[in-house]
């Protein structure tokens, strides 16, 4: 299992964001946030691309707006492992060919109350299914234990269908509930930051992995 960190809750510290890259995480977990499609706002990509060169570890970025097209054309730019959208929004198809097209992996959001049908007709195009285990749009809430179906779901079906999709999991993780999250990847924000020492943290954090 690999960590994604979130800078979520540090945004606008730049010493604190360079102490989670350098803190032993394997991606950078950036939330986008448009204040439509959920009601906060987050990390335009100007700010993004101002930080550009303290990136220096593989991108994970998670979108949660209205329109996930145009921000994809945007944030291709900063050269991202992974660009994540949400299948509650539009243009899902045209949404992953340009992702494909510009060699991001593609991931598909899934907020904790939808139907994991409806991400089926689509798990056979696309690389990661990002599961979240909290309502988007803010850090610091509580995992939703009822989201672990889903997990064993996507597991499952991946196997019986020979498929090679990643799962990904965001919201709430810490060493207390990491230990019954069967994922490729986790997405951790306040399990880190919340701590003066990151590093130490994420140590602590990989003992449980």
């Amino acid at each position: 299992m690999k960590i994604a960190g979130s800078i979520l809750k540090i945004k606008d510290d730049k010493i604190k964001i360079e102490k989670m890259i350098t803190s032993g995480i394997d991606y950078l977990h950036l939330d986008v946030m448009d204040g439509k499609f959920v009601d906060n706002k987050s990390l335009s990509f100007d700010e993004c691309f101002e930080m550009k060169d303290l990136f220096k570890i593989p991108l994970d970025i998670h979108l949660m707006v209205k329109n996930p097209l145009e921000y994809i054309n945007k944030f291709i730019n900063l050269e991202p492992k992974i660009i994540s959208f949400h299948i509650e929004t539009d243009n899902v198809d045209e949404n992953i060919e340009t992702l494909k097209n510009n060699n991001v992996l593609v991931g598909i959001a899934l907020n904790p109350t939808t139907d994991i049908d409806k991400i089926i007709p689509y798990l056979n195009d696309i690389d990661l299914v990002l599961v979240m285990s909290v309502d988007p749009g803010y850090g610091g809430q509580t995992f939703n234990d009822s989201i672990l179906e889903k997990i064993e779901f996507l597991n499952n079906y991946k196997i019986s269908n020979n498929l090679n999709y990643l799962i990904e999991v965001d919201g709430g993780i810490n060493i207390d509930n990491i230990k019954k999250i069967n994922s490729d990847i986790v997405v951790i924000g306040s399990g880190i930051t919340n701590y003066d020492d990151y590093s130490k943290q994420v140590l602590k954090i990989k003992e449980f992995l």
